[in-house]
């Protein structure tokens, strides 16, 4: 038997243990969330690096060193710039859609094994690029593989945790991403010291190391009972799965209730056409407000341009890439926090606390480069490292909140006759924004300049009051029964109609 600890549901009375069996199979499919992670890390500082730009970029390079008269805020716009970061979340807009029947009809271990190894050629590709063709080939790879993934392990991590402690270990994806944000960041700073101007070459295929770790692990993972329930229907291997990952016989209530779910949708034909139905909407609405209500806190900023953003408030290079790694920690160390205590004080509170921490954050560093940070001159030492303070203090609110949550709360609210294509929904909403954003932010720093604070920190507000009134308590309830959430609500249940 398994090692691990007894827990009972609070919901569903389902029996079991959180076994090493679990752990490592959680571990190895959370890497999906490391490179996801290290991507967003690594892009953000290497096109800060001045190597890189001079090979790649020589025109953002010769504005950046040479040009006395361009405001501070406009050094970095480039369209041929943000490509590079962007492309990689087009390509994994288009693919993540695809993802959705390949996660449906060959399983989640398939989907993670897929956009493992295609981020493994992809960092391969990035890391020996001479030119720019290569570059942007290996960003489509990266994204092709991080469409599988984002996909895939929500959706895994989700499914092969007990409901009580669902948000701990959902949350670990999240945790993955700010870890590998953390490692990406370290790896810029280190490699940026590199003689002879090649460090970007290594911060780029080190992206392969991960990759490799997923690509390999997923050979040995089991896929869910869901998962085999709804493409096979085997009542015994899924049994025997569920009795494993629980380390116990006693499993028939859980079981009970998949196969229960497995049983509505025989009649249907399409997910996308089922949850286009009156009683999918609140799911609905929900796969597309909260992975752009998660890109919209602008986290993006700082995930993409952090070094960027740096160094146009005044910081050095070697400055600039530290304070990315600082900003990494705060992430990660926040972002295991929240696993700590999510499963006791439920979701609706750390979105509210976390949504007004980065409100207050973005309103006072938006204030301070109003006032202080002019088109041709620089912050002082004490202001620089007053904004890299609150943008702290703006990543650890989103640590606690919209990080984590933005990915686990999609991945347990959808039934499973709609759960491929509702986390599919998530995902590719997710991209889209991404995309926008991470291709218009330069630019739109160059217009809006202070200004764009702002503009975040008014989406801020609009997200708080959103979860506020719209978004119920998911805590301990069991995925197969989350539709009474909606049921129960005083919105809601005005929508769904009651069977």
């Amino acid at each position: 038997m398994a090692a691990g600890f007894v827990i009972t549901g609070e919901a569903g009375d389902y029996n079991g243990r959180i076994t090493i069996f679990v752990i490592l199979s959680c571990a190895v499919a959370a890497m999906g969330g490391f490179i996801f992670g290290y991507d967003i890390g690594v892009s953000g500082g290497v096109t800060s690096m001045e190597p890189f730009l001079k090979m790649f970029f020589s025109k953002v390079y010769t504005r950046m060193i040479e040009d006395r008269d361009i405001s501070n805020y406009c050094k970095f716009d480039s369209q041929l710039l943000t490509l590079f970061t962007s492309s990689l979340y087009l390509a994994g807009l288009i693919t993540s859609l695809f993802a959705s029947f390949v996660t449906k009809s060959f399983g989640r271990k398939t989907s993670m094994l897929v956009g493992g190894a295609a981020f493994l050629l992809g960092a391969a590709l990035n890391g020996a690029a001479a030119n720019m063709y290569m570059l942007i080939f290996g960003r489509v790879l990266l994204g092709v593989g991080v469409g599988f993934t984002n996909q895939a392990v929500p959706l895994y991590l989700s499914e092969m945790a007990l409901p009580k402690y669902r948000g701990a270990i959902s949350n670990g994806f999240q945790l993955c991403i700010g870890i590998g944000f953390f490692a990406a960041s370290l790896i810029n700073y280190g490699t940026e010291k590199i003689t002879g101007g090649w460090g970007w070459r290594v911060s780029l295929a080190m992206a392969a190391v991960p990759a490799s770790v997923l690509t390999l692990g997923a050979l040995f993972l089991p896929d869910t009972p869901n998962s085999i329930i709804q493409r096979r229907n085997d009542y015994e291997e899924a049994k025997r799965i569920l009795q494993r990952i629980r380390g116990t016989d006693d499993i028939h209530a859980e079981l009970e209730d998949i196969v229960k779910a497995r049983d509505v949708p025989k009649t249907k034909k399409n997910q996308y056409q089922i949850i286009l139905q009156r009683n999918y909407w609140p799911q609905l609405v929900m796969s597309i407000a909260i992975p752009y209500f998660q890109i919209v806190t602008g986290i993006n900023v700082i995930g993409f341009y952090a070094p960027i953003l740096f160094r146009t408030i005044g910081l050095g290079e070697s400055a600039s890439l530290m304070s990315s790694v600082l900003t990494g920690v705060v992430g990660s160390t926040t972002t295991l926090i929240t696993m700590m205590v999510v499963d006791r004080t439920g979701r609706r509170l750390l979105l509210i606390i976390g949504g007004i921490t980065m409100l207050v954050s973005q309103l006072i560093v938006g204030g301070i480069l109003a006032a202080k940070l002019e088109d041709h001159n620089q912050l002082s030492k004490a202001y620089s490292y007053t904004v890299l303070t609150w943008i702290c203090i703006y990543v650890a609110g989103f640590g606690v909140s919209w990080g984590p949550l933005g990915w686990l709360i999609p991945s347990e609210i959808f039934p499973l006759e709609i759960r491929s294509a509702g986390q599919s929904i998530t995902v590719a909403v997710n991209f889209l924004f991404t995309f926008i954003v991470g291709q218009t932010f330069l630019a739109m720093l160059c217009r809006f300049k202070s200004g764009l604070f702002f503009f975040f920190g008014g989406w801020v507000l609009v997200m708080t009051v959103f979860v506020y009134f719209l978004l119920p308590e998911t805590k301990n309830v069991p995925m197969e029964q989350m539709d009474r959430i909606w049921k129960e609500h005083w919105f809601w249940k005005k929508v769904v109609v009651t069977q």
